[in-house]
């Protein structure tokens, strides 16, 4: 499936109103620790593919849904179903810590 970006005036078609739960990763070109996760993200995108979808919004072009969100570090990672936050976390993680955190999320 592959992650899917996201902007301000898609998020709430791509993520609230998804079908399936929605893994928001809010990122930054410049952060670090969020080029760490990116390809764990990526994978976890095709290995979970039809369960959940991973969504990443770049909070330097899209500052309105981080702020509405309350982001204030990145990257910030939160998991929505049926347009709800059911889950979120801050920070870097291993693969298989992100993906225990989402299928026991969801």
């Amino acid at each position: 499936m592959g992650t899917v970006a996201v902007t301000d005036d898609t998020f709430d078609a791509e993520v609230k109103q998804s079908d399936i739960p929605v893994v928001v990763d809010f990122w930054a070109e410049w952060c670090g620790p969020c080029k760490q996760i990116g390809p764990a993200l990526e994978e976890l995108s095709e290995e979970m593919g039809g369960k959940v979808k991973i969504a990443k919004i770049d909070v330097d072009t899209n500052p309105n849904t981080a702020a509405a969100m309350g982001v204030r570090g990145i990257p910030a990672l939160f998991i929505f179903k049926d347009g709800e936050v059911i889950s979120n976390r801050a920070g870097a993680a291993p693969k298989a810590a992100l993906q225990s955190w989402i299928e026991d999320s969801i």
